[in-house]
């Protein structure tokens, strides 16, 4: 039977705090999970996704970032940014003891901004990138695109994202996927707002979510 606990390494700065999924019958891969930037690691999507992931027999980390550990409501410092990737950094590793196989890094909104920046800056840190709802720009700002890391991001990324999200369409996802060097997926939610699991979202998207993910990393999961 699959367990979840919660989870801390204060071992070092900055701490690395969550729950942690184990599998009954493990496949010997991890998934770290993370959140966005009005949420935490108890968020419905990742809770939802910690536990369909276990089921699939990955150990699944849902953490939060430094800096939600730093304050329980608000949005994060942009001059604090490096410190909530060097959490994920910190997380990956802790992962990588625990898994025999690969380790991959997820996170929603901010965290998967984050997760992608971390992998444009240290190439092979993760097998593969899970992005949810990935920020692509601020809502009614269509010209501040965040992607002028996505030319030297090198790592496998599958992407997921709702129709109905302000911070990119899928015809703008699809424009800047076409700027990754590394392979990439878009897995599109029809209805689906920034949340994913919001009112018009399918109850069955996580199990979606997880065999996209099966399909798109093949042999490497």
């Amino acid at each position: 039977m699959n367990s979840v606990h919660e989870f801390s390494d204060l071992s070092a700065e900055p701490a690395v705090r969550g729950f942690l999924h184990e599998p009954a019958q493990p496949n010997g891969n991890a998934l770290l999970l993370t959140h966005g930037a009005g949420a935490n690691c108890q968020s419905k999507l990742l809770t939802a996704l910690g536990t369909v992931f276990a089921e699939a027999g990955f150990l699944v980390l849902r953490c939060d970032l430094p800096f939600r550990q730093s304050r329980p409501h608000g949005p994060p410092f942009p001059a604090m940014a490096a410190r909530d990737r060097e959490g994920l950094r910190r997380a990956v590793e802790i992962l990588r003891q625990r898994a025999a196989r690969h380790v991959f890094l997820g996170g929603h909104s901010y965290g998967g901004r984050q997760a992608t920046m971390l992998a444009a800056e240290r190439p092979g840190l993760t097998a593969g990138l899970l992005l949810l709802s990935y920020p692509l720009h601020p809502p009614r700002k269509p010209a501040e695109l965040r992607t002028a890391h996505f030319q030297r991001l090198q790592t496998p990324a599958l992407f997921v994202h709702g129709s109905r999200d302000p911070f990119g369409s899928h015809q703008e996802m699809w424009s800047a996927l076409a700027l990754l060097p590394g392979r990439n997926m878009l897995l599109e939610i029809e209805g689906a707002g920034h949340d994913l699991v919001g009112k018009k979202a399918n109850d069955d998207l996580p199990a979606r979510i997880v065999r996209a993910f099966q399909e798109f990393f093949g042999d490497s999961n």
